[in-house]
């Protein structure tokens, strides 16, 4: 059992104690297992410190995207020249200064996200593929629509686990970071080359992730590398979503084991009201968020965490 394993199944021994100290404790001031029941967050607009009540309905966005990047404490991209792009985003939506991946390697992180657990994986190694509940199968389920978009995919529903070179002597794409391709029960249709990525955005999934390649995701290239990146193939879906009620989460697997697994979380959309947000969230909470927003079950510890209450516009 993993670490993580072990400390959430303590957790539920202890429920009755967390349920208690949950009444009197702000939002974000809990552990990486929150109750359900939160309290007021606090969060800096603009120069003024607000404190916001929870209870107000999610957004139901036409469209998300969710992008994901490695390996990079919060501090190393935060106010970093070389991410002037990253550092507009997160002026221009909801940055989460409080945001933890759950564990280390890289690739469990990415079942937590898509999956509410890292099914069993601990390592970085290629698994063997599952068939337990996700995001893309629950999306199905409730008649809505998931794409995996991979760059550097070799071709539609492609399962090998990397691209066809030794990962260290030139492989880019690596099946560890694309969640989605080890779950049998997402069709191979659902797992694209980011090249198939639309430009009409009408035509997106309404769920998909996107995962550049190693030299774009700052594992193997540079912070500015990545930066630029994301500006070339991101950003003419941020400036669509703004008119069309669609979303961007942007996140990092994990950090580099420098802060406590503290990574930079971003949302950016019509529905997001901007700021900075320091509540206490990580990979699950993201989850349960999208789950929420779309009537979706609960995945794995996704059950256990509240979504994310108080960046959404009024109006969203």
């Amino acid at each position: 059992m993993s670490k993580v394993s072990s400390r959430l199944e303590g957790a539920r021994v202890r429920l009755p104690v967390i349920l208690t100290v949950a009444a009197i404790l702000m939002w974000g001031c809990g552990t990486p297992r929150q109750a359900p029941s939160v309290q007021s967050t606090v969060h800096t607009t603009n120069g003024v410190t607000q404190t916001t009540p929870p209870g107000a309905d999610l957004p139901r966005p036409d469209h998300i995207v969710i992008v994901v990047e490695e390996n990079h404490s919060r501090s190393e991209i935060i106010g970093n020249p070389d991410a002037p792009y990253i550092n507009a985003l997160r002026n221009e939506g909801a940055y989460f200064s409080n945001s933890h991946a759950i564990e280390h390697p890289s690739q469990p992180n990415y079942l937590d996200l898509f999956s509410g657990s890292n099914q069993g994986v601990t390592s970085d190694a290629c698994p063997r593929r599952l068939s337990a509940p996700n995001l893309a199968s629950e999306l199905r389920d409730a008649h809505l629509t998931f794409a995996g978009y991979a760059e550097d995919l070799p071709s539609v529903g492609y399962t090998g686990c990397n691209n066809g070179h030794v990962f260290s002597l030139g492989a880019t794409y690596v099946r560890k970071h694309c969640p989605w391709v080890t779950f049998t029960n997402v069709p191979p249709s659902a797992n694209l080359p980011f090249s198939q990525f639309p430009t009409d955005f009408t035509r997106l999934p309404t769920v998909s992730f996107v995962i550049p390649n190693l030299n774009h995701d700052m594992h193997n290239g540079t912070v500015k590398s990545a930066d630029i990146w994301l500006k070339n193939n991101i950003q003419p879906y941020v400036d669509w979503a703004k008119t069309h009620n669609s979303l961007l989460i942007l996140t990092w697997d994990e950090d580099d084991q420098s802060e406590q697994n503290t990574i930079p979380t971003i949302f950016v959309g019509p529905m997001v009201k901007p700021g900075t947000y320091s509540g206490y969230i990580n990979h699950f909470n993201v989850l349960r968020t999208v789950e929420d927003m779309y009537g979706l079950p609960h995945l794995g510890e996704s059950a256990h965490v509240s979504p994310i209450p108080d960046v959404w516009q009024k109006n969203a």
